[in-house]
């Protein structure tokens, strides 16, 4: 059988290279720190700090960030496998009023992790709006502990790990809404989803993060998405009474 005929290959390779034997958890062991801090996108004025340490695959993420619609959702992600930078306003290439997510995508690449406040943090919950943080007064506070999947784990390794906040009120209305929609998904106005922060993530000086994250939540499992991947999650964003008022759905990850 060629299960069989594969054990000696695999105990040669074991014994000649002992690093082919290791495991992630061993190839990852210790603390290590990492800083992201966030300059706007879109003209938008979001500003803030995000801090990650990771103890093998556990992650303990904190962001602090200021200048956003105030009572609205934003989502926010680990992007990978791309550049490791933040793309600039001058990327905005198709002449609309917004850097879009997808024009942005070169520069930090494809999602890795979303940053939920509870639940799934894989990909697929890329736009998973009533699991993201709600900037209360125009100020985000976020802290979480979770597993993340070891591609993400190499993108912190390797340098190409990007802290992105998405969401932004380009019109001053008080909510998402306007006439350009999303490049993710055309049922959603461009300001639900275009970035407003990013930040690479470099190894920081400092410890480790304060202990006592918010949640151990379920971790990624998946491999890197691709960008598309944020429209999984649902989202309808209506106006009502009030500034900034919200109705969400969900839909299914299946489209037709």
């Amino acid at each position: 059988m060629r299960k069989s005929l594969a054990l000696p290959s695999v105990a040669i390779a074991a014994a000649a290279f002992p690093l082919l034997a290791m495991s992630s958890a061993a190839a990852h062991e210790g603390t290590t720190s990492f800083q992201a801090d966030l300059g706007t996108l879109n003209q938008s004025g979001v500003e803030g700090t995000g801090m990650v340490t990771l103890d093998g695959n556990t992650a303990t993420v904190m962001i602090e960030a200021s200048g956003l619609l105030a009572g609205a959702p934003h989502a926010q992600h680990f992007h990978i496998g791309a550049q490791g930078t933040c793309p600039t306003d001058a990327d905005n290439t198709d002449g609309d009023a917004f850097l879009s997510t997808t024009e942005g995508a070169p520069a930090y690449g494809a999602i890795g992790t979303s940053l939920t406040t509870e639940g799934d943090t894989s990909p697929d919950s890329g736009l998973a709006v009533d699991r993201f943080p709600t900037a209360e007064g125009g100020t985000l506070t976020y802290e979480r502990t979770f597993e993340v999947s070891e591609d993400v784990h190499e993108a912190f390794d390797n340098g190409t790990a990007v802290l992105v906040l998405h969401g932004f009120d380009q019109n001053g209305s008080g909510t998402y809404d306007g006439d350009v929609m999303s490049d993710l998904d055309p049922s959603l106005p461009m300001e639900a989803t275009a970035p407003v922060a990013c930040g690479p993530l470099k190894a920081a000086q400092m410890g480790a993060a304060p202990a006592g994250g918010a949640e151990t939540g379920a971790g990624s499992t998946a491999g890197i998405e691709a960008q598309a991947a944020m429209g999984v999650g649902a989202l309808a964003l209506a106006g009502a009474a009030g500034a900034g008022a919200l109705a969400y759905r969900r839909r299914s990850a299946d489209q037709a």
